[in-house]
């Protein structure tokens, strides 16, 4: 079941040339990889002008290049204009206060560099010079000062000097041999090389100059800030006097990789004492600081349990003069996604999983009351300036695609193209959500998507996709890697289950797997196959593979051994084979540490309990394995280690490998050949 906003015509013409005709089809790989991708809506203070990034694959080049453009938010007939020259690569789009210029970041230059590009239009000015690359930034309120984050050595403190001949040492080094200390020694897909990232501050300089010049603030916190492997510069920002700064950080301590204790620290932007720490009584994540337009009150998101990542975030109040603090929403049992403020500093504007969606909410700040403002699909990011909200939403049917309007009553519009009007002959499988009762008698939510092609009395074979997380959702939105419309194209139905653990149904749902990874979600996942096969008569039970990848790869092996009886084939990638080993190997050992109640020789029956290695006997169903060489998450090993025992036992199996990938497959040639050798090993066993 969806609900869909009308939307007024769409004018995509300056941005988009019409695709040559075709035949009617499914969506096929390699349009799932070099489909054009809008992001980043960003408004000028007066909220007439949106500011965003479209992103443009090269495929035979095998890489992405992103561009920035300029449209008037008010009108569905105006066109797009590029801001940013062609042949540049750039990201992290910020208007300037005055609404005059654009910052962004770009590698042009050889090294990444802040740039500024007049909104109406010009060539960019390059505005760092520094040593070191620029990861992140923000520009002060009162516009004369930015803080960069550049990956640094700790024994350089601020000298960028020390750091750039620091970093070029390891080149002149003629042996290879690195010694560790503590962990971690890689994390996610990079290895440790004993650099953080760690904040500066830069004088903006006068047209026509760079600033070359940067002084560290809060080096008294050694830790990353903004935080790795995905933190950004909502980790970061300024006080609205612009006297301060205020940031997100973890000790980097041997405790690193099982603490999830972020704390936020305050610190003088003009570098003159330490940074001081302002939740060092709450031992669990602390993030996502804004200050209130008088600068008094701070809002932040905050868990209450140390060492689980997944617990819910609250919004949070602080009176920076008193250091009292109060819980805003404790009666929403949602997980707020950041924090952004109405121009009165009355409201809250987040976003939160609910229910298979993906909404984006306004919190009332003095009663906790919580309104839904944009309800349908996934909103996945978006700006509030001067009344107007602008934002990007994806659904099942289609990528990200920008809008504006949903407040105070006003018409949502779209400002961009969605799925439908980029590839104009292809043919989506419409969709639907459904329920069950699963484990404990709860309601448990599903999806189905029909083929592309489908035709009433007809059935279908059928894709039976495992989300990963596991604290994760498949819900009414569009991924680059795991997209039920690519099994859609291939004349598939397509059936997804949000059992117990996944996000989005009340903290309490969540956390029902943790120590229970094999018996409360698989009888979700039994249950809700039987609710579907009942439901939807178009599903050819007999002709089904169950496909899943990380936490569902875990499932896909367990299954292997469990409940192999309804599939003809599975699909495994980067899973978990060995649930004792993944505790000694994974890089995030809080993650394992609190799904299996400790370490693997404190608790050892746990991490046994639903060890897929321990049901290899069983397994009979052919298998397909996937895995990247640099998955630091999920190691390598594990997938070959299944592909061993399956090899070894004789049961028909392939193994893929990516020796350049990590969890996820980014390259646009590797995700074409990941499916293509999915939908070949499923046309193998089940048609179509």
């Amino acid at each position: 079941m969806s609900l869909r906003h009308a939307l007024l015509p769409l004018m995509v013409a300056a941005v988009l040339p019409l695709a040559a005709s075709a035949a009617p089809h499914g969506l096929q790989p390699r349009e799932l990889a070099t489909l054009d991708r809008f992001s980043s809506p960003t408004l000028t203070p007066d909220g007439r002008t949106l500011v965003f990034a479209r992103r443009v694959v090269d495929f035979d080049a095998n890489k992405a290049s992103t561009a920035l453009w300029a449209q008037d938010a008010s009108s569905p007939s105006a066109k797009a204009r590029r801001l940013t020259p062609e042949g540049w690569n750039v990201n992290s789009p910020e208007v300037s206060h005055d609404g005059k210029r654009v910052y962004f970041l770009s590698s042009k230059g050889g090294s990444s560099q802040l740039y500024s590009v007049p909104l109406a239009g010009g060539a960019p000015a390059q505005v760092t010079a520094l040593p070191l690359d620029v990861g992140n930034y923000a520009v002060s309120p009162d516009g004369e000062r930015v803080v960069v984050s550049m990956e640094a050595f700790p024994e350089c403190a601020g000298d960028l000097a020390c750091n750039a001949k620091h970093g070029q040492r390891t080149d002149l080094k003629k042996t290879s041999g690195v010694v560790f200390d503590r962990l971690f020694i890689r994390h996610w897909d990079a290895w440790n090389e004993g650099k953080l990232n760690r904040l500066f501050v830069v004088d903006l300089p006068g047209a026509g100059k760079t600033a070359a010049t940067a002084r560290l603030v809060g080096g008294n916190v050694v830790g990353d800030a903004p935080s790795r492997p995905f933190g950004d510069a909502s980790e970061f920002g300024w006080s609205p006097d612009s006297k301060s700064i205020l940031f997100s950080a973890r000790d980097a301590n041997r405790e690193e990789p099982w603490s999830t204790n972020f704390d936020l620290y305050l610190v003088p932007a003009d570098g003159s004492a330490d940074a001081r720490n302002l939740t060092a009584d709450n031992k669990a994540w602390d993030t996502g600081g804004v200050f209130s337009p008088d600068g008094r009150t701070l809002y932040y998101r905050a868990m209450k349990r140390p060492g689980f990542e997944a617990d819910r975030f609250a919004l949070m109040a602080m009176d920076l003069a008193s250091g009292e603090k109060r819980e805003i929403d404790p009666k929403w049992d949602r997980s707020a996604d950041g924090i952004t403020l109405s121009d009165d500093g009355r409201t809250i504007y987040t976003t939160a999983e609910d229910m298979g969606q993906h909404p984006l909410w306004a919190v009332d700040i003095a009663s906790g009351g919580v309104t839904r403002l944009i309800g349908d699909g996934t909103v996945s990011s978006f700006d509030i300036e001067n009344g107007v909200l602008a934002f990007s939403r994806n659904s099942l049917k289609s990528g990200d695609q920008l809008f504006a309007g949903g407040l105070n009553g006003k018409p949502v519009r779209a400002l961009s193209p969605g799925a439908a009007e980029l590839l104009k002959d292809v043919r989506f499988g419409d969709y639907e959500q459904f329920s069950f009762k699963g484990w404990n008698n709860d309601t448990v939510h599903g999806y189905v998507v029909k083929p592309w092609n489908y035709e009433k009395g007809k059935r279908y074979p059928v894709a039976f996709l495992v989300h990963g997380g596991p604290q994760g959702s498949f819900g009414n939105g569009w991924s680059y890697r795991w997209n039920p419309q690519t099994y859609a194209g291939q004349g598939y139905a397509v059936v997804m289950i949000d059992f117990h653990g996944s996000t989005g149904y009340g903290q309490a749902f969540t956390d029902a797997i943790s120590q229970h990874w094999g018996d409360r979600p698989l009888e979700d996942l039994q249950k809700g196959w039987a609710a579907a096969l009942k439901q939807y008569p178009f599903l050819d039970g007999d002709k089904a593979c169950a496909l899943g990848a990380s936490y569902g790869g875990y499932m896909v092996y367990w299954m292997a051994g469990n409940w192999n009886q309804p599939w003809k084939c599975l699909v495994d990638h980067d899973g978990v084979f060995d649930a004792r080993m993944m505790g000694y190997s994974t890089e995030e050992l809080w993650f394992s540490e609190w799904e299996n109640g400790g370490t693997p020789w404190a608790n050892p029956k746990a991490y046994e309990k639903f060890n897929p290695i321990n049901h290899v006997e069983n397994w009979r169903v052919p298998m397909l394995v996937i895995h990247s060489q640099q998955d630091f998450r999920i190691p390598v090993e594990q997938g070959i280690a299944a592909f061993t025992a399956l090899q070894r036992k004789g049961i028909e199996s392939k193994f893929l490998y990516f020796p350049d990938e990590n969890h996820w497959v980014l390259k646009p040639q590797n995700s074409v050949l990941w499916h293509d050798t999915v939908n070949g090993w499923l046309k193998q066993h089940i048609g179509q």
